[in-house]
């Protein structure tokens, strides 16, 4: 067999060994090896962290790679448990990035209550696979409650509704998913389905494909219309769908860096006017990723049910919002889309990876059921039949605990500080005259870069030449300030591409910062501040 290693080795792979290893740890200094480390991960998370990992060790990318070529699987076990766990803690951890940091403020991951570490251990070792109610019984039943609970908070239909669907095995409220990526496909699959009902010999989509759809309903095109800042999951899902992702089209934002509702219109006579293509959906962001701006939705509602169009909320950042009293009307309007996706993995808080997507008709899902003889029978409740996943794991039940440990306004309390502690740190940013706010937080994401003073000056009196040149200097700076400071592995904040002015015709490199971590507070956020401008007046004076 190749690729495996046959060398000597003093640990042998026998049936005795392996019953030990799959029952137990090894011996009792591997047991305490495991417990002295588990203990500080499950009661201490933050500070074995900061001990083990920092934000990140100072090492390239390339040495890293380097050290990791071994392509062969020795036949004989290598180490004992207790020295694997070593070695994790020793040179994983310390090469990983901690993304718990409260310096760490740069991508939509961050800081997980201590407690969710619990939670999924609890979950990994249950090891129950909703697809089936074979492989899960009361944690699919539980997964519909959950449903039912996340539905309520964005639909809000009355009691009676959640009473006859909260268990009910005819409909689904929403499903579980492994991401906003997945979550989005499944929404813009149920749109797809959805334009293309039987007509003729077409039955439907699934069965007999997107070209026989396309001709038994004189169509060659159907396109998705959503902001330019709009996620990528979106131009996957118009790939894997068959509509091609060019015809995902961006709309143009307006001065509030939402979608521009007068080109949206104007986008849409142009399509209607063409009668062999048509518009599948329209999508709402709620939470933009790269600013955190929310679309006007109430308008988007008001211009889909006006035209019949599958109106889509991608609230994968945005939905826990809801939980706010103080903010949850950023998101009026959500309630009036026809589906909605959320992440659990943002702002919910959960581990790595799960999202959700719900719908607002209970009977939606029923365009995308499968079976197969061996699970998921035809006339079967398993939730497996409705999901584009198969095999899951029970991210339901850490959802349903986390939300009775924190309860809505302990969410609303972290919510509301990354909201808060973002609109100071635009101040902060403004009070600085090396800085340029560049999108002013509407949550608690918000982008701006290095401009010193005397070339902002320069900037305001420029021709579109001298300012594209200028810009292209700016460029090479920001990316400089967020490569030094990430690699000096103190803090972190990520940066991206958008007009710094509304009336450019070019993209310029953006600091973008996410305030996600209930322990980022100002007194750190000003140490950045320090370090990128300590680092830009260096680059600056060279």
């Amino acid at each position: 067999m190749t690729g495996i290693k046959k060398e000597p080795d003093a640990l042998v792979a026998d049936r005795s060994t392996l019953h030990r290893v799959f029952l137990r740890p090894e011996d009792e200094t591997c047991r305490q090896t495991l417990v002295k480390y588990m203990e500080q991960i499950l009661f201490g998370l933050h500070d074995f962290l900061n001990k083990h990992v920092g934000v990140t060790e100072e090492i390239s990318l390339i040495k890293l790679a380097e050290e990791y070529t071994d392509t062969t699987i020795n036949q004989n076990p290598q180490k004992k448990l207790a020295d694997v766990i070593k070695d994790i803690i020793d040179e994983i951890a310390p090469r990983a990035v901690n993304v718990a940091s409260p310096y760490f403020i740069g991508h939509m991951t961050s800081a997980i209550p201590f407690f969710m570490v619990h939670l999924k251990a609890i979950t990994a070792a249950l090891n129950q696979n909703v697809i089936k109610l074979e492989t899960s019984k009361v944690l699919s039943i539980l997964e519909k409650q959950i449903l039912a609970k996340i539905h309520r908070m964005v639909f809000n239909f009355d009691d009676n509704f959640y009473r006859t669907h909260v268990q009910n095995t005819q409909t689904t409220l929403g499903v579980f998913t492994t991401g906003g990526t997945t979550a989005n496909l499944t929404a813009l699959w149920i749109a797809r389905n959805k334009l293309f009902p039987a007509k003729g010999t077409f039955e439907n989509i699934e069965k007999n494909g997107l070209f026989a759809a396309l001709k038994a309903h004189g169509l060659e095109r159907v396109v998705v219309l959503v902001s330019k800042r709009g996620h990528y999951s979106l131009k996957k899902a118009g790939g894997i769908l068959g509509i091609g992702h060019e015809n995902i089209i961006p709309v143009d934002i307006d001065s509030n860096r939402s979608i521009d509702l007068v080109k949206l219109k104007n986008k849409i006579r142009e399509i209607q006017a063409d009668k062999k293509t048509k518009i599948m959906a329209i999508i709402g962001i709620a939470g933009a990723t790269e600013t955190g701006i929310i679309d006007p939705l109430p308008e988007l509602a008001k211009i889909c049910k006006i035209h019949g169009i599958h109106f889509h909320v991608d609230a994968a950042w945005g939905g826990p919002v809801l939980l706010s009293e103080k903010y949850y009307h950023l998101l009026k309007g959500i309630e009036q889309a026809d589906s909605v996706t959320i992440d659990c993995h943002k702002q919910f808080y959960m581990p790595m990876s799960s999202g959700m997507v719900y719908f607002k008709d209970p009977k939606a899902l029923d365009r995308i059921v499968y079976h197969a003889k061996y699970v998921n029978r035809p006339g079967s409740v398993d939730l497996g039949i409705k999901t584009l996943e198969g095999s899951r794991e029970a991210n339901s039940l850490i959802l349903d605990s986390a939300l009775k440990i924190m309860g809505s306004r302990g969410y609303a309390l972290m919510i509301e500080h990354g909201i808060e502690t973002a609109q100071h740190f635009a101040k902060m940013i403004k009070q600085r005259p090396v800085f340029q706010l560049v999108t002013k937080p509407q949550l608690n994401i918000l982008t701006y870069r290095f401009v010193p003073e005397k070339i902002q000056k320069k900037l305001d009196y420029a021709d579109k030449k001298q300012r594209q040149d200028i810009d292209a200097i700016l460029d090479n700076i920001n990316k400089q300030i967020q490569r030094i400071q990430r690699e000096a592995g103190k803090s972190f904040v990520s940066r991206t591409r958008l007009k710094a002015c509304l009336d450019d015709d070019h993209d310029v490199v953006v600091l973008r910062t996410v305030i996600m971590n209930p322990m980022t507070d100002l007194k750190i956020l000003e140490e950045i501040l320090d370090e990128q401008e300590a680092i830009a007046l260096n680059i600056w004076d060279s």
